[in-house]
């Protein structure tokens, strides 16, 4: 697991948007998982802005989903899919003929649930997924406790995260609903490159337990320990309990350039 130190938020979203292109230079039908959530808006504004200014092409890019609600229309406001479409889609002049999701309308959620899974894998894979961690560790909608070899698969959200989610529906708990469709740790750690990115001080615990801790169920993020291409990005203040902080400063500065992250 590689850990960058940077600056702060933007400079953490530049240097993914970077690596994005890069990825999107070398394969133009690259498929890339998303995340929600306002951490990665800096990323997501980064490489905008270098599809905008003819950096780079997201033309052919594909988009894959790491969680969404269930029982939420997709054509509500709130539902991963349309924030996605609002916030990668639309920005990166990506059509939704190139997004891809498990169907949290289903009968059968179960079988929707295996039905992404399959479809992923015949996509060929996902080959950069975004991530963003829980203060206990979280990891796309896989709470502490979650198998570390779970597949796509349905799950309660906890009061905590209800709470959390409440301000994107005026601030009222009951509209937030208690189930989600999430990629399972298991189907996570298929992606051929993972970058997670985390920000501020109340992430700091969290990537101190994910980065230096056990590998634990009780952290699922600790999981990313066992992936061969797992990249740690962090701000000062979300770096601010690693012990081994300056060595990963110095790692990272005098790494060759053309490795990237």
């Amino acid at each position: 697991m590689e850990v960058v130190i940077v600056p702060d938020a933007k400079a953490g979203g530049e240097l993914i948007a970077e690596a994005m292109a890069q990825l999107l230079r070398r394969k133009p039908d690259a498929l890339l998982g998303v995340a929600t959530g306002s951490t990665p808006l800096p990323i997501y504004a980064a490489l905008a802005s270098k599809v905008h200014s003819g950096a780079v092409d997201a033309s052919r890019a594909r988009i894959a989903q790491l969680d969404e609600y269930v029982g939420l229309p997709a054509e509500h406001p709130e539902s991963y899919r349309s924030v996605l479409r609002r916030e990668v889609l639309e920005p990166l002049g990506i059509g939704m003929d190139a997004f891809m999701g498990p169907d949290g309308t289903a009968e059968d959620v179960q079988g929707a649930c295996e039905a992404y899974d399959a479809a992923l894998a015949e996509a060929g894979g996902v080959d950069l997924q975004l991530l963003g961690i829980g203060t206990d560790g979280h990891i796309g909608f896989n709470e502490p406790c979650s198998s570390l070899a779970s597949r796509t698969r349905i799950k309660t959200l906890t009061e905590q995260t209800r709470l959390d989610n409440a301000r994107f529906f005026d601030g009222d708990i009951e509209q937030v609903p208690h189930h989600v469709i999430t990629q399972g740790i298991g189907t996570i750690l298929e992606a051929r490159h993972l970058v997670l990115l985390a920000t501020g001080e109340g992430k700091a615990d969290a990537v101190a337990a994910t980065v230096e801790g056990p590998v634990a169920a009780v952290c699922p993020a600790s999981a990313l320990q066992l992936h061969p291409h797992a990249t740690v990005v962090v701000d000062e203040a979300a770096a601010s309990k690693l012990k081994l902080a300056d060595y990963f400063r110095h790692t990272y500065a005098n790494k060759p350039e053309w490795q990237g992250i």
